[in-house]
């Protein structure tokens, strides 16, 4: 019954006027005199911003702040591949065959990535769910020393994907509009980074031009709250023992470290 309610209360909410009508207040000039109120609210760290409070032009640019050089340390070693967000370890674990298990919720992995090829490298590896609140530093950042091999867009309007979109929406994982990264390392180990749009501001901006990335280099942004789902292959890594579910992580700190290295 609860799950019937939310799905229809979200129906009835999930208004591409109301999201547009959210952006253009978020990015008007005017907005900026909400800073001080979303700062205090969110417990924001400013001390960490590349720009001033009164640099901004809006609340989305404030939204999407960059930080200062070194506010985000990168682990060093090349068998640890990090965080690419600020975020809340929501769930990790071993894929059952090609399914992940989210809030009671279990995702195709078929139906996240929507590509065959990709799906059957994964089966069976890792995965980790990392959710994004508006507290949150919402730029993305690459795990790894890589090259993307592949890349793709999926799905459309979006419904919420916080504690409680994941425990009783429908699937908000899979049916979200996505961005499917495929990436590859110079000793092969593969590993995927679905980043998933939120309800009403529903876009995912990419910022680096070309395929190849470095770890700890920013790969693009969230305007608003949303989710990151990171895949690797069966037995190529180990999630790294520091880990923990429903901690908080930030950008550069390990989540899995290379099979090789831990059993050294």
């Amino acid at each position: 019954m609860k799950k019937q309610v939310y799905r229809g209360l979200i129906g009835l909410l999930n208004n591409p006027l109301i999201g547009r009508g959210l952006q253009r207040i978020s990015q008007s000039s005017l907005s900026r005199w909400l800073i001080p109120t979303y700062v205090k609210l969110f417990h924001i760290i400013e001390d960490e911003a590349y720009k001033e409070r009164k640099a901004y032009t809006s609340l989305e640019d404030f939204f999407i702040r960059e930080l200062k050089d070194g506010a985000r340390p990168i682990h060093s070693d090349e068998n640890v591949l990090v965080s690419p967000v600020d975020a809340r370890v929501e769930r990790f674990g071993r894929m059952n065959k090609s399914h992940i298990e989210v809030k009671g919720l279990s995702y195709s992995i078929e139906d996240l990535l929507s590509d065959e090829e990709m799906s059957t490298r994964y089966k069976d590896g890792l995965f980790i769910v990392l959710y994004l609140s508006p507290s949150d530093y919402h730029r993305i950042h690459s795990p790894a020393d890589a090259v993307v091999t592949k890349q793709h867009e999926l799905g459309g309007k979006s419904s919420p994907v916080n504690k409680l979109g994941l425990t009783l929406g429908e699937s908000p994982l899979s049916t979200n509009y996505r961005i499917v990264s495929d990436l590859k390392q110079k000793d092969g180990t593969r590993f995927a980074v679905v980043k998933v749009g939120a309800m009403w501001i529903n876009t995912i901006e990419l910022t680096h031009p070309g395929s190849q990335v470095e770890k700890g280099e920013e790969i693009g942004y969230f305007s608003f709250g949303s989710t990151v789902v990171l895949l690797f292959e069966k037995a190529q890594v180990d999630l790294h023992p520091e880990l923990e579910e429903k901690s908080l992580i930030r950008v550069g700190e390990p989540v899995v470290v290379k099979k090789s290295s831990s059993k050294e």
